[in-house]
């Protein structure tokens, strides 16, 4: 206990040392801008760090990496027609991504985490859902985001390989149907493959988990697929091989648009669905985008509480 000396002087009541200090603490006067506000602010802050803008140049190397070996491909292509002369791109405008689908899956899988995993592991969601946000607002805006992205990915080369062709002076009006396919194309496989990351990165706060567990459902179930599909053509049981199709997210894609946007199939008979198969790989394809989201919403609402 501190031991006080006299100084001649009476001690000051109690009540005399009472202050109040005025710290700078106001009110806030300004617009309230609201969830539409917050939600776009979260889409594009998660969009940006997609790609890794606005993070550390550690951040950056990957995606940015990622996008150059989806374009240099399309480049090379293009460069080949040009000096060549030819009458027609290497590739079709459809069978980019499928072509490609290695670089597109390892980008999910290290984008996918970095989306949702960080605000699982450092507890920051019940945070977005004290103000304004609400759980469908996060949702949306990191399904929308995560798609954004995945389409750049690969509606980047496709841009190049039209750029290049219409350089090359081919037929505007052949190359302009096939780019418009092959947009449409790749904006299903961006909504597939953000659905399906987000929900298996949404279950782990670890993102070497996250990663791990992403790469594999989107790996192993191409190569299973596959690897059935080719020992179905070769026993004879070419109906079947349609149907195998539909267990793989990327085969899914691919036999969308053998069926309704004129591509050649992957498969290993190279013969895609029939239009009435096509239907049902369409009905499929939308289910597994609804149910990401709604799965997505259902883990978001136990998160939140």
């Amino acid at each position: 206990m501190a031991v006080e000396h006299s100084t001649g002087t009476s001690a000051p009541a109690p009540g005399d040392q009472t202050r109040i200090h005025n710290i700078g603490y106001r009110s806030y006067d300004g617009p309230r801008l609201g969830r539409a506000y917050a939600r776009r602010s979260l889409y594009s802050q998660s969009l940006r760090g997609s790609y890794g803008l606005g993070r550390s140049v550690k951040s950056k190397v990957l995606p940015m990496l990622l996008f150059v070996v989806m374009c240099v491909p399309a480049a090379i292509m293009v460069a080949v027609a040009v000096a060549t002369k030819a009458n027609a791109l290497p590739l079709d405008y459809t069978r980019y991504a499928i072509v490609m689908q290695a670089v597109i899956s390892l980008y999910v899988a290290s984008q996918a985490p970095q989306s949702v995993s960080r605000d699982l592991r450092f507890k920051t969601v019940p945070l977005y859902f004290s103000r304004p946000i609400e759980t469908a607002d996060y949702v949306r805006a990191k399904f929308a985001a995560l798609a954004s992205a995945l389409f750049i990915l690969t509606a980047g080369p496709l841009l190049v390989l039209y750029v290049g062709a219409l350089l090359a002076k081919l037929d505007f009006a052949d190359q302009t149907k096939g780019f418009a396919q092959g947009l449409v194309s790749v904006a299903l496989l961006s909504l597939l493959f953000a659905g399906i990351g987000l929900v298996i990165a949404s279950f782990t706060p670890r993102r070497g988990f996250g990663i791990a567990a992403v790469i594999a459902v989107l790996t192993i179930t191409y190569g299973a697929v596959s690897t059935l599909q080719a020992i179905a053509d070769a026993q004879g049981s070419g109906d079947a091989v349609p149907w195998i199709g539909l267990f793989s997210p990327i085969t899914i894609v691919d036999g969308v648009q053998s069926a309704f946007l004129g591509a050649t199939s992957a498969s290993p008979s190279g013969v895609g669905p029939s239009t009435a198969e096509g239907v049902v790989y369409v009905l499929v394809a939308l289910g597994l985008i609804a149910a990401s989201y709604g799965l997505l919403m259902r883990r978001y609402k136990k998160v939140g509480l």
